[in-house]
């Protein structure tokens, strides 16, 4: 079953229309799932078949998607959300030069905030994020520093 058909089922689930405009972002995400996108880069997508939607349809309908657990939110403290079709529990890799994010599928054990250093607070998830520079970037840089 593709991306688009599993939103489409889990909306109607839910009672929740699923109008053009639903459907094109669906697709979009699902075009751009390896990347990661963020609401805007989904928009100028959607904007091509669908030149007057808004960019608050867009966020509307990634938030939704994210409030029913069908899409996660990535910040990696760049000013810009991205949205992630995968929603199991993984971890990533980031390329500091070009901005490509990719998924990590394993567990690191032994990472885990002590109690003590919580300040109270019950800690429900955690992201581990690699920061480095790609193959494609290194290629291009031959003089990366190590």
């Amino acid at each position: 079953m593709s991306l688009e058909e599993r939103l489409v089922t889990a909306l109607k689930a839910r009672g929740k229309k699923v109008t053009p405009q639903r459907r094109f972002i669906f697709q979009a995400l699902e075009k751009e799932s390896h990347r990661h996108p963020t609401a805007e880069e989904i928009l100028k997508i959607v904007r091509k078949t669908l030149p007057d939607v808004s960019l608050t349809t867009v966020y509307n309908t990634l938030h939704n998607l994210v409030e029913m657990e069908l899409l996660r939110q990535v910040d990696l403290g760049e000013g810009m959300t991205r949205f992630d079709t995968n929603t199991d529990i993984h971890h990533h890799l980031l390329c500091k030069r070009c901005g490509r994010l990719e998924d990590i599928h394993r567990q690191f054990r032994g990472v885990a905030l002590p109690k003590e250093d919580a300040r109270g607070f019950v800690v429900t998830s955690h992201q581990v994020i690699f920061e480095g520079v790609c193959p494609d970037c290194q290629t291009t840089t031959p003089t990366l520093k190590h």
